[in-house]
């Protein structure tokens, strides 16, 4: 995650440093006040719009992939611009906020992972004339998306044991369940209950931007300028995916395809698909992954136990831990898991065991570090990572590829419902003039 927050960062500065090289001082405050569309009490403005644009347009070179007319840019990032802004409504009226501790800490480990001491960082931001305020809330916001996703999708979805085993099985009929693909994608989404002429209309434009393909314009270009998937403006493109680890339209569609070639159009309940197939390659590489040795104490709330009273109790409990109680003794006589007669010991624990973000809190920590009260689904927790190792899991590797697969191919179908359905049930105005 961290990463892609610098891949942000760089963006950042690109598209600030564009426009203050681009724009008079009357010229950006004139077009503050202007509004280009209202989504539910807020504004979007030109100011707003613009800035996003000059950064979406630089971040296309970057990656060279042509830019699309400017209207159709426009409308693409405006609309990306409507969803982040329902999104976070919806964070904001639910009590989701990053503090400005947790901030810190994220901010410092982005720069960690890019190999900067944080003050090297924030010179770096400078010179490139992004303001270091500005970033910093371009983080928060970043990281508020990724937990209003873990929490409104991620965490309630379950993979069953059932489900692994008939997984395996079809794993072991499927003719290459090896085979990675990269491919990259045109998603035409359709509102929830359509009229049929809306329907058509998407069907008719997912059938134009093949047109367009066929007739040799560049697919990154096409899906930049027609498709609403939140990757569009990276060319729709999706990485290396194994076939299990694509939505099973799309493995379908991919087994099918040869390199350079793309599908026709293709219908699931979310609207319309075009495919692109850029490679494909084998996989079967030792399956080496990270473990952490965990334990925990639980306290779930209750009629009788409030949030408040869980993590006040939990608060007392790190402190006398910090101060050199034991561990294991309080979580025997303060645990409502399962785990409080072993100590709260978890044992060693694989990628995808556990929940979001019980498994987000667990990777930041450091070992023999106790965690701040961390709250899931099922309750409050202290969580201590005992040791960490690096271990080849290939005699577990199918169960353990089954469940990472599954967990991927749910959640991303299931939030990009869930965007389309919290988009559709947004009121939106529009107020932008077309060039």
């Amino acid at each position: 995650m961290f990463r892609l927050l610098f891949a942000a960062a760089l963006a950042l500065m690109y598209g600030i440093a564009a426009a203050q090289s681009g724009r008079s001082a009357p010229e950006r405050t004139s077009l503050i006040d202007r509004i280009v569309a209202v989504v539910n009490s807020e504004v979007i403005t030109q100011f707003d719009l613009t800035e996003r644009v000059t950064r979406a347009r630089r971040e296309l070179r970057s990656r060279g992939i042509p830019e699309p007319d400017q209207n159709e840019l426009q409308r693409q990032v405006l609309e990306r611009m409507i969803v982040e802004r329902v999104q976070l409504q919806l964070a904001r009226e639910t009590g989701l906020q990053i503090d400005d501790l947790q901030l810190d800490a994220t901010i410092a480990r982005i720069a960690e992972s890019n190999n900067m001491p944080l003050t090297e960082f924030r010179r770096t931001l400078e010179r490139d004339a992004v303001p270091f305020d500005k970033f910093r809330e371009e983080v928060r916001v970043e990281v508020v998306l990724s937990r209003l996703r873990e929490r409104e999708v991620d965490n309630r979805i379950s993979v069953a044991e059932s489900e692994i085993d008939n997984f395996i099985v079809d794993q072991k009929e499927a003719k290459n369940p090896s085979v990675e693909y990269k491919l990259s994608h045109i998603v035409i989404l359709v509102p929830e209950q359509a009229r049929p002429e809306q329907i058509a209309q998407r069907r008719s434009r997912a059938d134009e931007a093949v047109r367009r393909v066929k007739a040799g314009a560049d697919f990154a270009q096409v899906a930049a300028a027609y498709s609403d998937a939140r990757d569009a403006l990276e060319g729709g493109n999706m990485d290396w995916r194994t076939q299990d680890r694509l939505p099973e339209l799309y493995a379908g569609a991919a087994a099918g395809l040869r390199t350079g070639e793309i599908s026709e159009v293709l219908r699931s309940p979310a609207g319309f698909h075009i495919l692109r197939l850029n490679e494909r390659r084998g996989a079967g590489a030792p399956y080496m992954v990270e473990q952490n040795h965990v334990r925990h104490i639980l306290v779930r709330t209750s009629e009788s136990v409030s949030q408040d009273e869980a993590t006040r109790k939990l608060l007392a409990l790190r402190e006398r831990i910090v101060n050199g109680s034991n561990f294991a003794e309080l979580a025997r006589l303060n645990s409502d898991d399962a785990s409080a007669g072993r100590g709260g010991d978890l044992g060693w624990i694989y990628p995808g065991d556990t929940v979001p973000d019980f498994e987000r809190a667990m990777k930041e920590l450091k070992p023999l570090e106790v965690s701040k009260p961390v709250k899931t689904q099922f309750g409050w927790h202290l969580i201590q990572v005992l040791e960490r190792r690096t271990t080849d899991a290939s005699s577990d590797r199918k169960r353990l590829e089954a469940r990472k697969a599954l967990r991927e191919r749910k959640s991303d179908e299931a939030f990009q419902e869930w965007l389309r359905q919290l988009r559709d049930r947004a009121w939106v105005e529009y107020r932008i003039e077309e060039r």
